[in-house]
């Protein structure tokens, strides 16, 4: 397609059907996929929280790992399951669980990549202000107050199989600097007009190619340190997927910047939609 792979205000110059305004269900024969994840990655606790559509197919989700390896997770297909993810707001009631969280959302980057004859699109937001409890079975209850979150929108047209990895975190500097990074391949994962960000005291700019390892224990000059995992195996009669995603710790480098400390997630997807 025409002026793609495109990035920043050039993506609202392109005069395609994105969000916040309503897109077609189809496009040709590929059905509209569509999600929103938030995650809050912080040295006490991490979570996500999600709310997608492929075509007809609604799923929700939620995990919540700590540092000593323990997980709570839920995921539902075609139903809310007690999980709302909307701007500014998550919350999840159930399974003993409650995420009560405000999100002060900032300015994304917004991506558009082609898709052979169709197209997809990508906003994220990285050291987000989030503030919230998050209360767990039992009673034990985390306070979270600062700018610990990520928030990745996404919508599009994607090939029948999509196959992708991706790291999302936030952190310090060594110099004392926020720091936050999204990276990937396999999607918007072009030489230049990617989605790949460095956010440097809330200014994000585009960073090279990191490869992931084979294993996900590093991307680029990133060395990850697994807590725990959520994996989903989904297999429904137009749905099939496999997916991991760690959290956990992060140190090394990320787009010439040296980390004091770093937390949040990488991920393999591998998706038949």
């Amino acid at each position: 397609m025409d002026g793609l792979p495109a990035r920043g205000p050039a993506v609202r110059q392109l005069g395609l059907a994105l969000p916040p305004a309503r897109m077609p269900v189809m496009r040709g024969t590929r059905p509209l996929k569509r999600w929103r994840y938030v995650g809050v990655y912080t040295s006490e606790l991490m979570l996500c929280v999600g709310d997608a559509r492929v075509g007809p197919i609604p799923m929700r989700w939620w995990a919540v790992a700590l540092p000593g390896g323990e997980l709570y997770e839920r995921t539902t297909t075609g139903r809310r399951g007690g999980v709302t993810v909307e701007p500014g707001r998550v919350l999840v009631e159930t399974a003993g669980v409650r995420i009560d969280l405000k999100v002060d959302e900032i300015d994304g980057v917004e991506t558009v990549s082609p898709a052979g004859n169709h197209y997809t699109w990508t906003r994220k937001q990285a050291c987000v202000p989030v503030r919230g409890t998050v209360r767990l079975e039992g009673g034990e209850e985390h306070r979270i107050d600062g700018p610990h979150g990520f928030v990745d929108d996404s919508a599009g047209y994607h090939p029948r199989r999509t196959s992708w990895r991706w790291s999302a975190g936030v952190g310090t500097s060594e110099d004392g600097r926020s720091v936050g990074w999204n990276l990937v391949e396999g999607v918007h994962d072009s030489a230049r007009g990617s989605e790949r960000r460095l956010w440097l005291d809330g200014e994000p700019r585009e960073v090279d190619p990191a490869p992931f390892a084979a294993d996900l224990s590093s991307v680029g000059g990133l060395r990850f340190t697994e807590w725990s995992a959520r994996e989903d195996h989904t297999n429904l009669l137009v749905l099939r997927s496999d997916y991991r995603q760690p959290f956990g710790t992060f140190e090394g480098e990320v787009g010439g910047v040296r980390l004091r400390e770093g937390y949040g997630v990488v991920e393999e997807h591998d998706v038949r939609w």
